[in-house]
């Protein structure tokens, strides 16, 4: 068994504030999205609502949102994100989200039972748009496995 954990990080620039009518069915699924990821097998931790909304404004700007958790490994985050109902939703961000032409999602390893900072996460995502993937910082065209014990 690994003693490392895969953390994501993915953010989104928001076309209107989230009490506007064009973001409500994006409001209206987040709930729901939530439950799924937390009872997807693999799933470890995530960064809650307020957690989000606060440190996605204050690191990466305004109207910016921050998705942040942690899985068990990257077969579990690709399974919830590509092959559950999160992908209907992932499918019409454009309606919501402006397109971004950097990266705006970042996997990394960390020791099982540490959690990521938002901090470092920004720190991780600075580094995969300036080198690329590497095993600091990579996504999910471009993974890499689990360290070395």
């Amino acid at each position: 068994m690994s003693q490392y954990q895969l953390a994501q990080l993915n953010i989104a620039t928001m076309k209107e504030s989230k009490e506007s009518p064009l973001m409500a069915d994006f409001v209206a699924n987040l709930e729901r999205i939530y439950a799924i990821a937390e009872c997807s097998p693999g799933f470890v931790w995530r960064l809650n609502d307020e957690q989000e909304e606060a440190a996605g404004m204050r690191l990466f700007g305004e109207g910016i949102l921050i998705n942040m958790s942690v899985w068990e490994n990257i077969k579990a985050l690709r399974e919830f994100v590509f092959k559950s109902v999160h992908l209907e939703v992932l499918r019409r961000r454009s309606e919501w989200f402006e397109r971004m032409s950097e990266a705006y999602t970042v996997l990394w390893w960390m020791p099982e039972g540490q959690r990521p900072t938002v901090l470092e996460a920004k720190e991780r995502l600075i580094h995969l748009r300036q080198y690329g993937p590497t095993t600091h910082a990579f996504n999910f065209r471009e993974a890499f496995v689990v360290p070395d014990v």
